[in-house]
């Protein structure tokens, strides 16, 4: 797909294939650290109760542990010690990686912060960029390993032009903060009634091929209510919002199409038409 890709010093400016720019408010530092401080404390919380229950299984105390921790270590069960190694690692290796896979490139301390990690192509998150990210997080952590320092993330994120660390860019992904601003809001903008022009194709017809029966009726609604009234928006929202609108279904159906051809706008009408044409087949 062609695409230019202009940077700012805090804004990613992607350019649609419909040759509309599409910026993105690079996430700061600052929000960064608060964010990632936020999924540490969760995570090592999660590691903490995990390490009490299975203690607690053992029927050996925390006095016990403190006075004594190489004999309790000793006279534990071996699979408690084992079950307990395998699950601690899955937490401590696997928190980042799931949640961002999960939940479209955000984490609670990412939700919470209002962040996302997208693709540096502005489309969503997938499970390889997501494992990629997090795997090198060990390098961006150093000197610290178990307590993070991010000594190496922070100085990449210096360095970068697109405040990226050392996972970002082998993973080709960027943080954005998703900005209110952009776009009127779902209820804004589906306020108003008016006819029923969401079927009405103004975007080159693409072979995208996609399990659309995966689409629950609330995201139809949406993207049928979003194809009404985008002729109420402004070239620059009415492409903020196709976008915003297909991410999360493009990350749900993985669908398949020419990237020559693709644009957001014209993505939402084909999974619009691939619907009600299955719900007619069916009914």
């Amino acid at each position: 797909m062609p695409r230019e890709i202009i940077q700012t010093e805090e804004t990613l400016i992607i350019e649609t294939p419909e040759r509309v720019p599409l910026e993105f408010a690079l996430a700061s530092i600052g929000n960064r650290f608060l964010a990632v401080a936020i999924d540490h404390f969760i995570q090592y919380l999660s590691i903490f109760l995990i390490a009490w229950f299975a203690i607690s299984l053992a029927g050996t105390s925390w006095s016990q542990i403190v006075d004594a921790p190489d004999q309790v270590l000793t006279e534990m069960p071996k699979w408690t010690i084992a079950i307990l190694i395998v699950v601690l690692f899955l937490v401590f290796a696997g928190y980042f990686i799931a949640f961002e896979w999960l939940w479209n490139g955000q984490t609670p301390g990412k939700r919470l912060l209002k962040l996302r990690v997208i693709r540096d192509d502005g489309r969503p998150l997938t499970l390889w960029e997501a494992i990629a990210r997090n795997l090198l997080r060990i390098g961006d952590a150093v000197p610290g390993f178990i307590i993070p320092v991010y000594s190496v993330g922070l100085i990449v994120i210096f360095l970068s032009g697109r405040d990226q660390r050392l996972g970002d860019i082998f993973a080709g992904t960027v943080v954005i903060r998703e900005r209110t601003d952009e776009a009127p809001t779902f209820a804004e903008t589906f306020s108003t009634r008016v006819t029923d022009v969401a079927f009405t194709r103004v975007q080159k017809i693409t072979g995208i091929k996609a399990n659309v029966s995966l689409l629950t009726d609330r995201e139809v609604e949406v993207v049928e209510t979003f194809l009404r009234r985008r002729w109420d928006l402004t070239e620059r929202q009415r492409s903020w919002m196709a976008w915003r609108i297909a991410l999360p279904i493009m990350y749900k159906l993985k669908p398949s199409y020419n990237s020559e051809d693709f644009s957001y706008e014209g993505f939402l009408e084909e999974i619009l038409h691939s619907f009600h044409a299955k719900q007619r087949f069916l009914n």
